[in-house]
């Protein structure tokens, strides 16, 4: 016990020194919401939350009374909320509606972004959002408002993509335009025919059907063919070509994986596949780790984190190219960022984060 108290007061004295660590919640025994917080367990309410979102660094939450709360830097915090119960949580920002103002809360504080808004889009660190007192298209990024295209005002976009840090979306006359560090990029002045995004890249065909990519101010053509099936990361995407070759551009290159149809997976920084001798593998940050001779019977893939259950009913969890071995025949499991959620049985959970299990 003693050594466990130690250890518990060593985990807070060097998360205190650290950035913010992801969150998760899930149920006990006794019916009760209980927060995961480095390493701490807390509990949210007696009352099961109506609802309840979960970003990387905040939770925002109704509680059973139809308060409006938000837990954020080991706070809970309440909302004047008059009306309404749409809320969103990402990264670093949680977003909500009263009545129809829209309002933004980053980084411990809350501002408002119109007073009428019917649409809006929101990533880890970017919203784009419809000002209906203006009448305009503006997006929210690193504290501050920027308009998007005046001559959009009073027409609605067609295609709007948001990821982390990235706006795509094409404006009233088809061209094909991106958000990207407060500033509009005109990447296309013609129709694309699809696109997708992630953190500091988008993936797209153009109208003359090459498949090319924007990445950090960039743009390369991966393909002179349409690709067969893409999918987009951060900093990456992987992508079938048009003469059957599975590829993934990452870091400015593109790596061929194989001549073979893969089943496969992205997201945010990992990409999970079964190649051509149905191995399973996942690829991140520039390295490719094999993980099992059969696909997995289920995976959950998240922010740095790949969660699998093999063949062998075994849990095993991939954090930043480590393969942990996590639990044997487990009932369910969820995983939140970098952090998996287990239970064993009916309401018995535990927390699995970077080889430590709470």
């Amino acid at each position: 016990m003693l050594k466990k108290l130690f250890f518990s007061c060593l985990l807070l004295v060097s998360f205190a020194s650290m950035q913010a660590q992801p969150i998760a919640i899930f149920q006990n025994f006794q019916n009760q919401m209980m927060l995961w917080d480095n390493g701490l367990l807390k509990k949210v309410d007696n009352l099961i939350p109506i609802d309840y979102k979960v970003g990387r660094v905040a939770m925002p939450y109704l509680d059973n009374s139809r308060n409006f709360k938000i837990y954020y830097n080991n706070a809970f915090q309440t909302i004047p909320f008059v009306f309404g119960n749409e809320f969103r949580a990402s990264d670093y920002l949680v977003s909500y509606l009263n009545s129809k103002s829209l309002n933004v809360f980053d980084n411990g504080k809350i501002k408002n972004l119109t007073g009428l808004c019917t649409e809006y889009f929101l990533g880890d660190s970017v919203l784009l959002f419809l000002d209906g007192v203006r009448n305009e298209y503006k997006a929210y990024y690193n504290g501050t408002v920027y308009p998007i295209e005046n001559f959009l005002a009073g027409t609605a976009i067609e295609a709007v993509k948001v990821s982390d840090n990235m706006v795509a979306y094409l404006n009233y006359a088809n061209q094909f335009r991106l958000f990207y560090h407060g500033q509009i990029i005109e990447q296309e002045d013609y129709l694309v025919q699809d696109f997708a995004v992630g953190r500091d890249i988008v993936a797209y065909t153009d109208i003359n059907k090459q498949f090319k990519v924007f990445y950090k101010g960039t743009t390369y053509q991966l393909d002179s063919y349409p690709a067969t099936s893409y999918s987009v990361g951060d900093d990456l995407v992987a992508f079938e070509t048009s003469d059957g070759y599975f590829k993934i551009f990452y870091d400015g290159k593109i790596l061929n994986v194989g001549y073979f149809n893969p089943n496969y997976t992205v997201a945010d920084h990992m990409v999970a596949f079964k190649d051509n001798a149905n191995y399973f593998k996942v690829f991140y940050k520039g390295n490719f780790i094999p993980l099992e001779n059969q696909y997995p019977l289920t995976l959950q893939a998240h922010y740095h984190s790949l969660a699998y259950v093999n063949q062998m009913g075994n849990l095993k969890l991939v954090t930043e190219g480590t393969v942990y071995e996590v639990a044997n025949n487990v009932e369910s499991y969820k995983l939140n960022y970098d952090v998996l959620v287990y239970q064993f049985a009916a309401n018995v959970n535990r927390v699995f984060y970077k080889g430590v299990s709470y």
